[in-house]
């Protein structure tokens, strides 16, 4: 789920695309007489039966990448003793929500592909919606953190150490999870608290929260407005930090009096403005459409973006704009080829 996507979540309770109760028997008759749905069936990224090959290996390339990409800054930042910094710590909290939050979605994804029929059952939809949620709203969390840690690194550098110290580190992480945790339990029990009967079919190709409250049977006022305080919360609260920390920061950048030093500082920060400009840019350019172009599809690829290519970017912009990163991998496959000529020298010898 796209977080910008809930701020322009509209309350829609019906949906004229959807089937008509008696094509989906996956339910069962509940007290009241009304009959109560056990299992939805996803409708994918594509209804085109003669795209899904294409498509699967589209995806499974992406996955792939995200998965090495993700897994790459990680193990780097760990091993390489000029990655311990409170920026790469950061980076490395990034790069685990990345692969996470695509791992959710990719794998079941990817089965559906290859299958006539998409189900997943209800409390796998629900179990997936809450961590989904979790990852999402810690992405958008950690990229105010890291705003922080570079306008602390420019803006105030003698005294970085202190104001970033490793138990602030530690600290800024952990609530970040914390808070992503308990906005997801929130949310999706909200939303898997209503009444799902009638039909089953979901518009979207993992279970998400605009779609799984269009299928509601019941008044879904209350968690489209929990959906919207806490969407309209996390953006804001986020987006106030990164701007007035880049204000500061370029502030900060344009008093320097040599171009060198200028050119140094920025390139401290560049990929994560280039990252922060993708994740809010993107969304941003959908829904600053006119409405009359605004459709279901066009919130099915702002969830792709932020779901799977958004995980796999990251990755390639913390490496190809960051020569740390750059020299960190280099420096790892170096040692890795020495350590294998080594053993090989062993075995052979």
């Amino acid at each position: 789920m796209a977080v910008l996507e809930k701020i322009s979540l509209t309350f829609v309770t019906t949906s004229p695309f959807l089937p008509q109760r008696d094509e989906y028997p996956n339910s069962y008759t509940a007290p009241g007489n009304f009959t109560r749905v056990t299992e939805f069936i996803l409708t994918g990224v594509s209804d085109h039966p003669d795209l899904q090959i294409p498509v699967f290996f589209v995806f499974l390339v992406i996955y792939g990448l995200t998965v090495a990409g993700n897994l790459s800054i990680i193990t780097l930042t760990s091993v390489d003793p000029r990655l311990q910094t409170p920026m790469y710590f950061f980076l490395r909290h990034l790069a685990v929500i990345n692969l996470g939050n695509s791992t959710v979605i990719a794998p079941k994804m990817l089965i559906n592909f290859l299958v006539k029929k998409k189900i997943t059952f209800y409390y796998e939809c629900a179990t997936q919606l809450g961590v989904v949620l979790v990852f999402i709203v810690a992405e958008v969390l950690m990229l105010a953190v890291m705003a922080y840690d570079r306008y602390v690194a420019i803006c105030n550098p003698l005294l970085y150490m202190v104001m970033v110290s490793r138990r602030i580190c530690l600290l800024l992480v952990s609530l970040t999870h914390l808070y992503s945790f308990s906005t997801a339990v929130v949310t999706s029990s909200s939303v898997f608290s209503e009444s799902y009967c009638s039909s089953n079919v979901i518009n979207q190709f993992f279970c998400d929260t605009v779609p799984l409250l269009a299928l509601s049977c019941s008044d879904t006022y209350f968690p489209e407005t929990v959906v919207f305080i806490f969407a309209a919360t996390n953006l804001i609260f986020s987006l106030i930090i990164v701007l007035v920390s880049y204000f500061n920061i370029i502030f900060s950048i344009l008093s320097i009096p040599s171009s060198e030093g200028r050119k140094k500082a920025f390139s401290t920060c560049a990929s994560h403005m280039m990252a922060v400009t993708v994740f809010y840019g993107t969304p941003l350019f959908m829904y600053l459409q006119p409405r009359t172009n605004h459709s279901l599809d066009t919130d099915k690829m702002a969830s792709v973006f932020y779901t799977l290519v958004i995980p796999m970017l990251n990755p390639m912009i913390y490496s190809l704009w960051n020569k740390d990163v750059k020299a960190a991998l280099k420096r790892f496959l170096t040692n890795s080829r020495c350590s294998f000529k080594s053993i090989t020298y062993s075995v052979c010898k």
